[in-house]
């Protein structure tokens, strides 16, 4: 174990050289699920989206501002896909990652909520759905639910 620095102030934590590489190379932006998604979109064709839009609310990780279609690829592990076989809770410390879980989801409803009410449409895309068993059906989810807006007249 190796005593890492958590803040400016001095306080100092034991973790494992694992734990602390592991959490490390999490990404919050250009993940693997989020480079699918926008690859399945240039296949579809709809280019013009932005990428962790910081202009609204939560900012999406694929929007399409003038569309107001704003596209979330939760992780399942960080957001707890409901039944999902990959959202675990550690064993460690499980008071602390269940309390961080529900913080997660209440944000993801309260942020949701907000775009709704200003007119977007949110689209949630999980980790699982991309999966080679089920990223067919995703497509076609994503196309039933967002060809409304790309639509030529």
């Amino acid at each position: 174990m190796v005593p890492r620095v958590l803040s400016s102030a001095i306080i100092e934590h034991m973790v494992s050289d694992a734990v602390h590489n592991s959490m490390v190379a999490n990404k919050r932006v250009n993940t693997k699920p989020e480079l699918v998604v926008r690859h399945m979109l240039r296949e579809i064709g709809w280019r013009g989206y932005r990428c962790d839009w910081k202009k609204c609310a939560g900012h999406p990780d694929i929007a399409f501002p003038g569309r107001k279609i704003a596209i979330f690829v939760h992780g399942c592990f960080w957001h707890h896909h409901e039944g999902c076989k990959y959202a675990t809770t550690p064993k460690s410390n499980a008071e602390y990652w269940q309390q961080k879980f529900e913080r997660n989801r209440a944000r993801d409803e309260r942020v949701s909520k907000q775009l709704e009410d200003e007119g977007w449409h949110v689209v949630i895309i999980w980790e699982c759905e991309l999966k080679k068993d089920k990223i067919e059906q995703t497509r076609e989810r994503l196309i039933d639910e967002i060809s409304y807006a790309f639509v030529q007249i």
